[in-house]
This record gives C-alpha cells, sequence and structure tokens, in this order.
C-alpha cells in the first residue's frame, strides 16, 4: 500500500479542548508586572482591554481548556487542517530527512491566525463589547481578526505596519472586504502615531507602534477592546489546535519527529505547533529537538536580552519578562512583516530559558531562495513568514543528506503568500538583500528598558 502524502483527520478529531502548558512546566513563567508599581498584575488592571474570560485563561492553572461549541462550530469551516509529507522536496533536496508540513493556509484569511481571532471575537461579543482594535504587521492577523468580528457583529478597527501597508494593499483590501476600518500605522488617528510622526514623519512603523496606537483607542473607549494576535498566554493558547492535530496525524502514519521546527515572530505559530509535543517531550515520551526560527534583521531570542519590557513603543503595556531587543527598536522593513516584532512571547522566552527549544535567525534572501525551491516542488507559495522554517528545514535535509541519517521533519507551514507576490516580484528580479542587523540601534533601545529588581 502506498504511504500517503496528504493526511486528514475527519471532524469528529476536531480537537475538544485548547492545551495549556504552563501547569506542565517544572518552573512557572515570571508574573507580568504594573509598570508603576512593579507589583503582579491582577484581573482588574486587565478588564479595560480584555475580556473576564480570556483574562482567566492567560493565568489559568487548568491544563485543558473546553472549547465552546460556538467556535468548534466556525472551526470546520477548514479544520481540521491538512497535514503533507513533502516527498516532491525530498527528492529535490537528495535527502534521506522525511519532512512532513502542517498547513494552515486552507483557513479563510489564508493563515493560522483564526484561530484565535474567532475565540477572541467570541468572548468579546460574549461580554457585550462593541468593537475590537488591534495591530497587524504583514496583515494576516488584521484579516483573521476582520473575519471573526464579522462572524460576531463586531466592528474591527486596525492599525498595520506602515511598511507592510505600503507593500501588501491586498491585505487592507480583504480586511475592508470583510468590513475592517484600516490605517496605515504610525498615524494621525491617535496621539501615540502623531508623537512617532512628529519625530520621523517616514517611519515604516512596526508591531510596538501600532500595539500602542490600537491600545490607546480601546484604553479610552468602554464599548471597546483590545485583540492581540500573539504573544499573550491565551493567544497562543488557542492555536494549539494545531500541533493536537498534527500528533494525530503523524500517528496515523506511525511517525514520531525528531524536529520540529516554527518560524517565530510573537509566538503564536510556533507555539500552536509545538506545545503539544512539549508535553509529550516533559513526559519522557518523545524527545524531539524543538527550534525556532527568526528573522536576522529582528532576532529577539538570539540577539535579545531577557529582561522585563513593555509590549508596545510608547509604554502603555503592562511590563513583561521576554527576550528583547527594546521596545523603540525599529526592525528594518523586512518582507515578513508579521516577524518583525522587537519581543518575543513571554511563555516562549521562557521555555527558551528552561532549555526546552532552540532558536536560530536566517537572513530573508535564503529564506526566499528556499521558498522558491519549495513552492516549484510542493506547488505551494508560502508566505514570506513561514519561509523561515522551511530555510531550516532545508538545512537540516542538507545534514541528513551528508550523513545519511534519516530523520523526520516537521514544521508548520502557517499561511499562502498569495498576498505577497510583490516579495517575490523584487526576489526573482535579484533586488532582494539581507539587512545587516543593527547592534548599535539595539544597545540604544535597550538602555530605555525598565530596570526591574
Amino acid at each position: 500500500m502506498t504511504e500517503p502524502t496528504k493526511i486528514l483527520l475527519d471532524e469528529s478529531e476536531l480537537p475538544t479542548h485548547w492545551y495549556n502548558i504552563i501547569p506542565d512546566l517544572p518552573a512557572p513563567p515570571p508574573p507580568v508586572l504594573h509598570p508603576g508599581t512593579l507589583e503582579p498584575v491582577g484581573p482588574d488592571d486587565l478588564m479595560p482591554l480584555f475580556p473576564i474570560d480570556l483574562i482567566l485563561q492567560e493565568v489559568s492553572p487548568e491544563s485543558y481548556i473546553e472549547i465552546p461549541e460556538e467556535i468548534r462550530e466556525i472551526y470546520r469551516l477548514w479544520r481540521p487542517s491538512p497535514m503533507y509529507r513533502a516527498r516532491r522536496l525530498e527528492r529535490e533536496l537528495d535527502t534521506p530527512a522525511r519532512i512532513y508540513y502542517k498547513y494552515e493556509g486552507v483557513s479563510p484569511a489564508g493563515s493560522h491566525k483564526p484561530n484565535t481571532a474567532v475565540a477572541q471575537a467570541y468572548y468579546n461579543a460574549k461580554a457585550g463589547i462593541r468593537k475590537l482594535t488591534t495591530e497587524t504587521g504583514a496583515g494576516q492577523w488584521g484579516s483573521a481578526l476582520a473575519l471573526a468580528c464579522q462572524m460576531f457583529g463586531l466592528e474591527c478597527e486596525v492599525w498595520q505596519v506602515a511598511a507592510s501597508f505600503d507593500q501588501k494593499p491586498y491585505r487592507g483590501s480583504m480586511m475592508r472586504a470583510w468590513g475592517a476600518t484600516i490605517h496605515s500605522s504610525p498615524s494621525e488617528v491617535t496621539n501615540a502615531g502623531r508623537a512617532i510622526l512628529e519625530q520621523d514623519p517616514d517611519s515604516p512603523g512596526s508591531l510596538g507602534i501600532a500595539i500602542s496606537e490600537a491600545v490607546e483607542v480601546a484604553a479610552t473607549n468602554a464599548d471597546t477592546n483590545y485583540s492581540l494576535g500573539s504573544v499573550l498566554n491565551h493567544v497562543l493558547l488557542h492555536q494549539t489546535v494545531i500541533g493536537q492535530e498534527a500528533a494525530a496525524q503523524l500517528a496515523k502514519v506511525g511517525e514520531t519527529p525528531d524536529i520540529i521546527i516554527g518560524c517565530t515572530g510573537g509566538g503564536s505559530n510556533f507555539s500552536g505547533l509545538s506545545f503539544p509535543f512539549i508535553r509529550e517531550k516533559l513526559a519522557g515520551n518523545i524527545n524531539p529537538t524543538i527550534r525556532a526560527v527568526e528573522p536576522a534583521a529582528c532576532p529577539s531570542i538570539t540577539k535579545g536580552e531577557y529582561r522585563y519590557d513593555f509590549g508596545d513603543t510608547i509604554g502603555m503595556t503592562p511590563l513583561i519578562k521576554m527576550h528583547t531587543l527594546g521596545h523603540s527598536f525599529v526592525p528594518d522593513p523586512i518582507h515578513a512583516g508579521g516577524l518583525r516584532y522587537h519581543g518575543m512571547s513571554p511563555l516562549v522566552s521562557h521555555l527558551c530559558e528552561l532549555g526546552l527549544m532552540e532558536a536560530v535567525a536566517i537572513g530573508q534572501v535564503e529564506c526566499f531562495e528556499a521558498a522558491i525551491r519549495f513552492a516549484r516542488s510542493e506547488g505551494i507559495i508560502p508566505a514570506p513568514e513561514p519561509t523561515h522554517a522551511i530555510a531550516a528545514a532545508m538545512r537540516e535535509a542538507d545534514l541528513c543528506r551528508e550523513s545519511g541519517e534519516e530523520k523526520v521533519v516537521l514544521i508548520a507551514l502557517c499561511g499562502h503568500g498569495h498576498f505577497d507576490m510583490g516579495a517575490y516580484d523584487t526576489f526573482l528580479a535579484g533586488e532582494l538583500s539581507d539587512y545587516e542587523f543593527p547592534a548599535e540601534a539595539m544597545g540604544e533601545a535597550l538602555e530605555k528598558v525598565p530596570v526591574v529588581g
């Protein structure tokens, strides 16, 4: 019998619960601190931005949290998502490695982001909220939240990082088609945006700046909440449907991963794939290498410092302990806009400190070279973000070819690149270049980070 290339689950195998990794960790992550008192924040501190259900999920001691049927009903539009064995790529690379990819580009928004957008819109609608504000880099998150808000009757207002707003105009078209209002960030709409533009009228923007703008509007309107597409614990929690499905799909073909690879900006896609496998690693059932891949132009894990910092540029958020390049750091305008964040999820950062995972940084030229080889063998044109995971997987495949080792490599292909063709045109024209990491700019930004403890 021929082994399958496409591994599917049916609707009855859709996960019923999200997995919370925190109770299984050997040490709890550091608390989130109030920037004024430096004391751990409580639910009341977060109520101006989030509904109580999400706040409770953020600090839940439970290993599994049931997914409401209203959310699962919407998940069924595209979940369970498919997994593929990359046989044509394996032949192209002449490698004994067996490469599998979990494909999240089948969602209506074309990425993994609706897994949490739908959940967040549901809980906000349940709490009587009228509108959600958010930031977005490449537009994957903004379009996912616009879709989710439409499904639950909420208004949606999005600040998109200026560099990506210009690079990816059809992401904006998608958001507007689903009823959202969208601004290029920094904008003239908020005090935070105006302050940045006064300092730098040509600012390319950053996720930190866009967060400041979205938080400002949410914090000053009682009927409006803020929604974040990565970084926070409850966001990573919602994404664990990916890894739970992936584990079930690999079990169907009798495979156990030797290495699990995901691109990493704020951490949600990487966490969604890896956390259910880390659970099994902590239990002693498997022992895969868990590898995060970040852009060389914005390498928060591999170059940043592990310390308390603001999640936004202006300093409106609580202080979270994470790997950070400094909240005022503005990354170069690489095409992987969803990975241009100055910090890393505090939970992913904590896992790094515990030695449960590792990280590498790769430049965008190598990533696009890998993307073209992948597209020409597997047929799917990946978004710029998961090209980082593809490039790292190809490095691993080359090592397997040289050593003859038959490793099982699992990667997260978190979205398609149909709205990123301008980036591919630039690459194919030979005009794409790598940015040299500005260590001096990071040093200046880190000097502005609060000193805690």
